[in-house]
């Protein structure tokens, strides 16, 4: 199976979504179409395994990186500060 060419800004911004804490893997599906498990082999892929290694204990398990952990309180997806799209 062949693996869609991702645009290099795409590919940044969706890198930059996964580091953020408050940014759940739903939100990165639905802007981008790319599940949980595509977004982990993409950071593997762009990463140094030592910073791969640091981001995936990192978000294992996190409640706000899966909507289905998340507290019902959150109504958001993306933190109020973060970089807003034009």
């Amino acid at each position: 199976m062949k693996k869609a060419k991702i645009d290099p800004a795409d590919l940044s911004r969706i890198v930059e979504m996964a580091w953020e804490d408050r940014t759940p893997f739903d939100a990165i599906m639905q802007s981008y179409g790319i599940n949980e498990s595509a977004v982990i082999d993409l950071m593997r892929q762009t990463m140094k395994p030592s910073s791969y290694r640091m981001w995936r204990k990192r978000v294992t398990g996190r409640a706000t990186k899966h909507v289905a952990l998340r507290s019902e309180n959150v109504q958001r997806a993306y933190c109020p500060t973060q970089y807003k799209l034009k």
